[in-house]
């Protein structure tokens, strides 16, 4: 059995901090249910996005930085930073979890194409049974899930969450319900669709990293092309795809595109709480 983690040497980790990033006014319990709230609350307030990416800064997975760029300074980041940021937040908890690697299965035809280890997720013990969490696929909320055969959970939205075992891939995550621009085609309605799997095998530091180079850097990868940012809300999901931004809400679901890096600058800010500068807009609008 892995030991708790520890924050890594010479970081303290501003818990309050957090919680008031997120929205929380005390730390939630060691529970499923509490695990539940913190993915939630995360969700709610902590983007999907890969501005950095597209701007040429890269994403730095060091603790600190990620510490600072989605707490202090309100930004958002995509899995190596979402879900390495809750794995700082489950050891200033006392909990026990670690990082897991996954492979992306979403709209991938077939198993002939192999995709690689591009998926950071979180496994967290609690009484003796694995759970993982995910604050960093993208898509609408999914639950946490406790790690076993056939294990079901139905999700904020109404959409379904199934744990399945692969023979040559591990665990499988897939889901099935209302479909979302980002995680689910337009059938998702009705059938199982293969988010990713993964396994429980130790994930070390040079592993996230490599994983974390190879999404931000391959130029035919989603990442380097195309301006991604996304959030849950109270009543659904928004996500701004290139200069497309959809609203979906449990009755409606709206969409209009963003005309000029003014317009970009204002979503941005309206709709994820992300402030960017003028020649920024103006780089991220040609994406």
């Amino acid at each position: 059995m892995p030991a708790v983690q520890e924050i890594p040497p010479g970081m303290e980790f501003d818990l309050p901090a957090y919680l008031d990033r997120i929205g929380l006014d005390s730390a939630p319990p060691p529970t499923v249910e509490g695990l539940a709230q913190l993915v939630r609350a995360h969700r709610l307030s902590i983007a999907f996005e890969n501005l950095d990416i597209l701007l040429g800064r890269g994403v730095d997975v060091a603790p600190d930085a990620i510490f600072d760029k989605l707490v202090r300074r309100g930004r958002g980041g995509y899995c190596f930073e979402q879900n390495a940021l809750l794995d700082q937040v489950v050891a200033a908890l006392g909990m026990e979890g670690r990082p897991l690697l996954g492979r992306v299965w979403f709209r991938v035809e077939g198993e002939d194409d192999v995709p690689p280890l591009t998926h950071q997720l979180e496994l967290v013990t609690i009484d003796g049974d694995p759970w993982i969490i995910d604050a960093g696929f993208g898509g609408s909320l999914s639950p946490p899930m406790r790690l076993a055969e056939g294990e079901t959970e139905v999700g904020a939205d109404g959409a379904r969450y199934r744990l399945t075992r692969h023979d040559r891939f591990g665990w499988m995550l897939e889901r099935r319900g209302p479909p979302t621009s980002m995680d689910a085609p337009d059938e998702a309605e009705n059938a199982w669709q293969r988010q990713y799997s993964f396994t429980t095998d130790p994930v070390h530091p040079v592993d996230l990293e490599m994983g974390n180079h190879w999404t931000s850097t391959r130029p035919d990868v989603i990442f380097t092309g195309l301006m991604l940012v996304s959030r849950i809300t109270d009543r659904g999901f928004i996500v701004l795809m290139g200069n497309n931004l959809r609203i979906r809400e449990p009755s409606n679901i709206s969409e209009m595109e963003i005309g000029s890096p003014v317009e970009l600058r204002a979503a941005l800010d309206t709709h994820f709480n992300m402030t960017v500068d003028e020649e920024e807009a103006e780089r991220l609008f040609s994406f």
